[in-house]
């Protein structure tokens, strides 16, 4: 018996007769009763790996199973192991919260009594039982995308889909699912997560794999990708773009890691943080230029994607397709 709930090898798809490549040779296993993050930005290959696993999509080469039923020769197994929520709550806003989780129960077969008693729990749960019985048109964001969560869950699928769940949620809501998802690994369920937010993965997984344009650039725990960088980032703080422009060619190299500079801002990852902060003082109070600031911290996972890309995760091109007409099924 697998200690794996995903398995997925060389696994490749291509779309537009193979002229677009949106996942080329993708392997990785997901152990079960934990969250697995894949990090990547738009185009990089995340949600055409969720498609697949679904059995939305079907691959153009390689192999994926999940719970140990192959994607491809047993679709309906597959479907009956896992809940899906993507990055848009999905859920009827002219239904209640209580019919929107009673219409997915009885959609999955479940006995009319049985489905009650679930959108019962479920609402509780997710801290919904105040709004059950009012129109889901009236739910902020947030409570869409919790509820959307909680019809995911309907059937105690053991595997969870969760395709950038907090995309466009205010800080609060984005904590409050954070914590959801945190309690459903803990009662056993395993949590297979997309996301560009590098705060949410370093968070919530506990492995990590990095894609890029369809390919894992880097994979392993958050801490161990960030030992990978460096020990320190070193943050400068400019006056205005004019001076920020001037300490580049200042301090660029100081590092052998790629800079960032973002507007007034100048950071480079170094492994002897103070040594490096001293150095760059002296060579910019000697050229003339302000400084408004400086800060040494520990590197984020968005510098490690820096690192290993040579741009930043927003930065990258939305190149991966959009499926059309088929939609997901819960």
């Amino acid at each position: 018996m697998t200690e794996n709930a995903v398995e997925i090898r060389n696994l490749v798809r291509t779309f537009r007769d193979g002229a677009v490549t949106a996942l080329d040779g993708v392997s990785f296993d997901v152990p079960k009763g934990q969250v697995f993050g894949l990090l990547g930005p738009n185009g990089s290959g995340k949600t055409t790996i969720v498609r697949i696993l679904s059995t939305i999509l079907a691959p153009t080469g390689g192999s994926a199973t999940v719970a140990g039923f192959d994607v491809v020769k047993n679709p309906d197994a597959v479907r009956r192991s896992i809940g899906l929520a993507g990055q848009y709550a999905t859920v009827d806003q002219n239904l209640t919260g209580f019919e929107n989780i009673y219409m997915i129960g009885r959609l999955n077969h479940l006995p009319k009594d049985v489905v009650r008693q679930r959108a019962n729990e479920l609402l509780a749960q997710f801290n919904l039982s105040d709004a059950g019985n009012r129109n889901v048109k009236t739910y902020s964001g947030g409570m869409r995308r919790r509820l959307d969560l909680a019809a995911a869950l309907v059937a105690h699928p053991p595997i969870l889909f969760l395709d950038e769940p907090t995309t466009g949620l205010d800080p609060q809501s984005r904590q409050d699912l954070w914590f959801a998802i945190e309690s459903l690994v803990e009662s056993g369920v395993t949590v297979l997560l997309t996301t560009q937010y590098l705060e949410e993965a370093d968070r919530l997984a506990k492995q990590l794999v990095v894609l890029d344009k369809g390919k894992i650039i880097a994979e392993g725990t958050a801490a161990q990708l960030k030992a990978q960088l460096g020990t320190t980032v070193l943050s400068l703080t400019f006056q205005n773009l004019a001076d920020a422009d001037s300490a580049l060619s200042l301090v660029r190299d100081l590092s052998d890691k790629p800079l960032n500079h973002d507007g007034t801002v100048v950071e480079l990852t170094v492994n002897s943080g103070p040594a490096t902060a001293a150095e760059a003082l002296r060579r910019i109070d000697a050229s003339g230029v302000t400084l408004a600031g400086l800060a040494l911290r520990e590197p984020s996972l968005d510098d490690v994607f820096l690192n290993l890309t040579g741009h930043k995760a927003e930065d990258a091109p939305a190149a991966e397709p959009v499926a059309k007409g088929r939609k997901a099924k819960r």
